[in-house]
């Protein structure tokens, strides 16, 4: 059974700073990669940074100096901090956790429910 939850999230004024955080319970062998998306009111969701399986972070261009991924492997916790939030930024955030495909293993998606992060002018 796999468990993704995010929290974290909520209402900040422009400028401010938000740390999500994602919890991970999976058991598995199979590699897997911890990514964040959002979706914003009335677009889709879009894909804003990764942890693959060596621990290797990336946080798309857009959002480069501002935004930060990492991780506490002992808990299994994956964390964005997000610093001089913007109205734009104003989405749902999720967190997703992706089995990579080996011999043993299939292609797997779990997604969490999402927290939503508001940001005012």
């Amino acid at each position: 059974q796999v468990t993704v939850a995010e929290s974290g999230g909520g209402s900040v004024q422009a400028g401010g700073s938000l740390r999500l955080s994602c919890a991970i319970s999976i058991s598995t062998s199979c590699k897997y990669d911890r990514s964040w998306f959002r979706q914003a009111p009335g677009k889709e969701r879009e894909f804003v940074s990764n942890i693959n399986p060596d621990g290797v972070a990336t946080v798309r261009d857009a959002w480069k100096g501002r935004f930060t991924i990492s991780q506490d492997t002992a808990k299994n916790t994956m964390y964005l901090q997000m610093n001089s939030l913007q109205p734009e930024d104003t989405a749902m955030y999720y967190c997703k956790v992706g089995i990579r495909p080996s011999f043993l293993c299939a292609t797997e998606a779990y997604w969490g429910q999402g927290t939503l992060v508001i940001v005012s002018a």
